[in-house]
């Protein structure tokens, strides 16, 4: 009740923009405050990640791999944060920043297709399965849905879980299925975020939702994802990287 509550209090916050314009300047920009307070007050840890500049990424990093899509500083994962006045200074300080969420602290992500996250989602909600906070991203003509989840942590049998390591490096894409799973030592851009050209991650189901155990949700990801991959559907292999 206290995350949803947060949550809540974020989205009522007055805007300065006229109107409560969302659309464009001052609107749109207390609007994406919002969310990203929001974010943190459901207890999602942020930190600062490159956006889009020109035709590249605002990094100084020469053909960026990955523009727009990686954090800002190496030291992410100790730079991870809900406190709003640290995200509130990151925002002043470079206002079309994008934010990533770091993973296996708070929560999980299960990544998959679009296609394959659509059809388990129809499948999830005929069998009464709740899902938490669900986003959407796409860039390089390859779309993404990402579920989040309540953490694994640190089990005490360390043979219960795998470093992400071991499944998104974009060289390894081709051994592994479609499924990733976004545990400790990864992250994922935080919605909203503008990644190059028309690329977009956004919201389909918000972040004041309850987080479900990953259990609950694999068996109906990695099934679809086997149907696409039955299907003769291109493998997307697009990644979120753990590094720059």
């Amino acid at each position: 009740m206290e995350r949803k509550g947060r949550f809540s209090q974020w989205l009522r916050r007055p805007r300065s923009g006229a109107g409560g314009d969302t659309g464009t300047g001052a609107g749109a920009a207390d609007a994406r405050e919002d969310l990203l307070m929001a974010a943190a007050a459901a207890g999602f840890p942020l930190a600062p990640a490159a956006h889009p500049s020109g035709y590249g990424c605002s990094c100084d990093r020469i053909g960026c791999p990955t523009p727009a899509r990686h954090p800002v500083s190496f030291a992410w994962q100790t730079q991870a944060t809900t406190d709003p006045e640290k995200v509130a200074r990151w925002l002043r300080s470079d206002p079309e920043a994008n934010f990533i969420t770091a993973t296996g602290m708070a929560h999980d992500v299960l990544d998959v297709p679009v296609a394959a996250g659509r059809q388990a989602l129809e499948r999830l909600g005929e069998a009464g399965v709740e899902v938490g906070p669900v986003a959407t991203t796409s860039a390089d003509h390859q779309e993404r849905m990402l579920f989040f989840t309540a953490t694994r942590g640190t089990p005490e049998d360390e043979d219960e879980w795998w470093p992400c390591e071991l499944d998104c490096h974009p060289e390894t894409m081709d051994e592994h299925p479609g499924l990733r799973w976004h545990c400790r030592g990864s992250y994922v851009l935080l919605p909203p975020a503008r990644l190059s050209g028309d690329g977009r991650v956004a919201w389909l189901l918000g972040p004041e939702r309850p987080l479900p155990d990953p259990l609950s949700l694999l068996e109906s990801l990695t099934d679809a994802c086997a149907r696409l991959a039955d299907e003769g559907h291109e493998h997307e292999s697009h990644a979120w990287p753990i590094g720059r």
